[in-house]
C-alpha cells in the first residue's frame, strides 16, 4: 500500500535539520558554557556530515533559570553566548556552507526580569502593564487561594502570588513552567504586535526561520475553568503525558484538551505570522513544537496559512515495537499530507531521553521525568546504541524532513551519572527531587578523545560535567572510520541526498513477518529487523546497513538500504 507524501518543493519540505543547544556544543572562550563564536568554529563539521539546516536553541539575554527558554531580551545575545555581531557572523558563516539557519522563538512565556513583566510588576492591578500576562485575583478567604487548579509542567501549582509595594498580599500570575516564566496573555493585542516586532527583528538579520516553543500554549480558555482531566504534565504539553500505540487505553479515544493547551485561537496568531514571512523573500520557515494528540488534531498546526512544520512527538514517543511504529508512519503520513505538508521525524531532543538510551531500558521512564544513578529503570547500553542506529537508518529512508539533535550522530547515550549537585533543571527542584528532568540528555558533547573536556572548552570546564567514558564516543576517533555511528549517518544523509528520498513517497513492501518493517521510497528498499532472527533482504545493490550483516541476511535490530 502506498503512503502519499505532501507536494511542493520548498526546502523545507525535504530538509534535515540539526539541533544546536548552544550551552553544550562547543565552547570557545573557556568558560565551560557553549557559545555563538563556538558554533560557528564547528559550523564545517555539520556542513560535511550533511545536513540541510541548524536550529539554535535560545542564546537570548536570560538569567538562565530554564536554560535559556526564559527569555528577558528577544532583540540581543546573552553575553554568556556573544553579541549581536557574532550572531551576523555566525548566520553569515552558516549560509556560505550551504546551511539554512533557524532560530528559536519563545512566545509562551517571558523571563521574569524581562522589562515587559518587571513593567507590570510595578503597576497597578488592572492597568494595561498587568494586561502584557496573566495576573488574576485569588479565590478563598483573602484571595489565597490560586485562580484555579492548573499544574506546573515542571512540578506544583502553575500560580504564584505577588506582593503589592505596602507589603500586602496581592494578585496571582500565572506560569505553566517556571514560577521565573510568567505567561503572557495573547488576547492582548499590544503582545500580538510585541512579537510581530520581534520576528521582523530576526527576518531582517536574515533567519530561515523560526522553532516555536510551546507553540500549543498561547491561547488558553476563557475564564481560566479548573481543569478535571489528567494533571501530570510532564511532557511539554498534550494531554499530560503522551501516550504511546499498544498502550492498554484505546488509542483512538481523544483525552480531553486542557484549558491551556491547544485552544482553536492559537490559529488565528500563526495566520498573522504566516502572513509575515510570506512578505519577506525566499522560503522562511515555521516549526511548531505543539505536544498535540492525535495526529489528525496537530495537522491543524500546519495548514497551507499557517505553519510549515510540526514536530512529530507520536513518533518520537514510539516504542520499540514494529507494529506500533508502522501505524505511527502510515498515520503520519496521512495525517501531514491532508493538510499539503510534509511529515516531520525526530528520535530525540533536549527535553526527551537521548534514544540511545531511551530504545532498550529494564522499564519504561514517563516523559519529562528524566533517569539517573537511583532510577528503577537502568539503561542496556549495548543494545540501545545498536537499536539507536537501527531506528536512525528507518528514519532517515523516510519521506518528509528529519531533525536530529546534536550529538545523537556520535551514539552519544543520556548520562545518567550526573551527581545531584550539578543538576540545573527546574524540573529537579519543583518536585523536590523527584523527577531527575532533562539534563542528561543536554551535557556537553565529546569532539577530540584525549582534550580538555573532549574538545568542548579549551580549558577543561564544562557547565555540566561529562561521563569519564565519553572518549569512546568523540567526533575525531570517528571521523573516517568505517562502521562509526558518525560515518553511518553521514553515509545515510548522503544517500537521503542522492536519491531525493525527502520528496518521495512511501510503499510498504509485503511479505514479510510482523517483526520486520519494509518499505519502498522511490529506488530505495528499506527492511528494518526487530525480530530476533535473521531475515533475508530482498535481492538489490546494498546500500548501507546499521550493523554488519550475517552472511548476507539481516540481523536483529538492523535497518538496511537496498537499490532495487
Amino acid at each position: 500500500m502506498t503512503v502519499p507524501q505532501s507536494s511542493g518543493t520548498e526546502w523545507w519540505r525535504s530538509a534535515v535539520i540539526y539541533q544546536v543547544y548552544p550551552r553544550s556544543f562547543a565552547d570557545a572562550t573557556g568558560d565551560g558554557m557553549g557559545d555563538l563564536a563556538g558554533i560557528m568554529k564547528r559550523l564545517p563539521s555539520l556542513a560535511a556530515l550533511g545536513v540541510d539546516a541548524v536550529w539554535l536553541s535560545p542564546f537570548y539575554t536570560s538569567p538562565q533559570k530554564d536554560a535559556g527558554y526564559d527569555v528577558a531580551d528577544y532583540c540581543d545575545v546573552d553575553p554568556r553566548f556573544g553579541t549581536l555581531e557574532d550572531f551576523d557572523a555566525l548566520e553569515k558563516e552558516a549560509h556560505e556552507l550551504g546551511l539554512k539557519l533557524i532560530v528559536d522563538l519563545v512566545p509562551n512565556h517571558s523571563s521574569d526580569q524581562h522589562v515587559w513583566f518587571q513593567e507590570a510588576l510595578a503597576a497597578p492591578e488592572g492597568s494595561p502593564e498587568r494586561a502584557r500576562y496573566l495576573f488574576r485575583d485569588g479565590t478563598g478567604p483573602n484571595g489565597d487561594t490560586p485562580p484555579n487548579n492548573w499544574q506546573s509542567v515542571f512540578g506544583g501549582d502553575a500560580w504564584t502570588r505577588v506582593t503589592r509595594p505596602d507589603g500586602t498580599p496581592g494578585q496571582w500570575y500565572l506560569h505553566l513552567f517556571d514560577t521565573s516564566q510568567p505567561d503572557f496573555d495573547w488576547q492582548n493585542p499590544w503582545v500580538r504586535e510585541q512579537f510581530l516586532d520581534i520576528l521582523r527583528f530576526w527576518l531582517d538579520r536574515g533567519v530561515d526561520g523560526f522553532r516555536v516553543d510551546v507553540a500549543h500554549g498561547l491561547i488558553k480558555e476563557a475564564g481560566l475553568p479548573d481543569y478535571t482531566g489528567p494533571v501530570d504534565a510532564g511532557s511539554m504539553g498534550g494531554t499530560g503525558r503522551p501516550t504511546t500505540p499498544g498502550d492498554d487505553a484505546d488509542p483512538a479515544a481523544e483525552e480531553p484538551t486542557p484549558p491551556y493547551w491547544a485552544q482553536d485561537g492559537v490559529h488565528e496568531i500563526y495566520r498573522s505570522w504566516r502572513a509575515l514571512l510570506d512578505s519577506y523573500p525566499g522560503e522562511r520557515v515555521l516549526v511548531a513544537e505543539a505536544w498535540v494528540e492525535p495526529l489528525s488534531k496537530l495537522a491543524n498546526w500546519v495548514r497551507p496559512d499557517e505553519m510549515d512544520q510540526a514536530f512529530n512527538f507520536a513518533y518520537l514517543s514510539t516504542t520499540w515495537h514494529p507494529g506500533d511504529i508502522r501505524a505511527v508512519i502510515h498515520d503520519s503520513l496521512q495525517a501531514f499530507s491532508s493538510v499539503g505538508a510534509p511529515s516531520t521525524w525526530v528520535l530525540s531532543n533536549h527535553d526527551v531521553i537521548r534514544h540511545a538510551t531511551r530504545l532498550a531500558m529494564t522499564a519504561e521512564v514517563p516523559q519529562g521525568d528524566g533517569i539517573g544513578p537511583d532510577s528503577v529503570a537502568k539503561p542496556l547500553p549495548a543494545l540501545g546504541l545498536r537499536r539507536a542506529r537501527a531506528a536512525t537508518a528507518l528514519m532517515l529512508g523516510l519521506p518528509g524532513s528529519a531533525y536530529l539533535y546534536q550529538g545523537e550522530e556520535l551514539g552519544l547515550p543520556e548520562d545518567v551519572t550526573l551527581p545531584d549537585s550539578a543538576r540545573q533543571d527546574p524540573t529537579w527542584f519543583r518536585t523536590n527531587h523527584e523527577r531527575y528532568g532533562r539534563d542528561g540528555c543536554r551535557v556537553p558533547i565529546p569532539w577530540e578523545a584525549t582534550a580538555p573536556a573532549y574538545g568542548f572548552s579549551p580549558s577543561g570546564k564544562s557547565w555540566l560535567p561529562q561521563p569519564a567514558d565519553w572518549a569512546d564516543f568523540a567526533r575525531d576517533g570517528q571521523d573516517g572510520v568505517s562502521g562509526s555511528t558518525l560515518e553511518l549517518y553521514r553515509l545515510a544523509l548522503k544517500l537521503r541526498a542522492q536519491h531525493d528520498l525527502g520528496l518521495g513517497s512511501l510503499e510498504w513492501l509485503p511479505g514479510y513477518a510482523d517483526d520486520v518493517l519494509a518499505y519502498r521510497n522511490g529506488q530505495v528498499t528499506v527492511v528494518a529487523n526487530l525480530g530476533s532472527t535473521d531475515v533475508e533482504l530482498p535481492a538489490g545493490t546494498l546500500l548501507c546497513a546499521s550493523e554488519e550483516l550475517s552472511e548476507g541476511r539481516l540481523p536483529s535490530d538492523t535497518t538496511a538500504w537496498l537499490l532495487a
